[in-house]
């Protein structure tokens, strides 16, 4: 004689949409992607930021000390610095840059005013440095 089947192994699945599945709709997967796609844009986009602006301090720093050293060139010379405008090229840490000498007269006439601007070399000459110092007329 059998035995009598467990209640568990007696139901049957209900007729009429009982039923219940697992699972996610398409529409909530592709909200859930649209999601993950507007935060991985900001991320990224962060990412770019940090990495343009850490370029550009290199250039500053680059084009700073390059300032800086034809300061202490002219200092260094101890020749007359004549008045008026000079543009030459110039490179430091494999960067080409631009540089603009600008010597001036001031009022005291023992000293002249000596101006460096320096900009990336190219189209967009964009400006990294702009030093001033007073020269001694020798």
């Amino acid at each position: 004689m059998p035995t009598a089947m467990p209640a568990a192994c007696s139901r049957r699945p209900r007729v009429g949409g009982g039923s219940r599945r697992r699972g996610f709709t398409l529409l909530e997967v592709l909200v859930a992607l649209t999601i993950l796609a507007v935060a991985l844009t900001a991320a990224l986009r962060g990412a770019m930021a940090l990495t343009n602006n850490a370029r550009d301090i290199d250039l500053k720093l680059y084009a700073v000390i390059t300032a800086e050293n034809q300061l202490r060139e002219l200092r260094l010379a101890h020749g007359q610095v004549a008045l008026g405008d000079t543009q030459f090229d110039c490179e430091q840490g494999g960067v080409s840059f631009v540089c603009t000498q600008s010597v001036s007269a001031t009022p005291n006439p023992f000293f002249r005013r000596v101006e460096v601007h320096v900009a990336t070399a190219g189209a967009d000459g964009h400006e990294y440095a702009d030093l001033m110092g007073l020269q001694p007329v020798n």
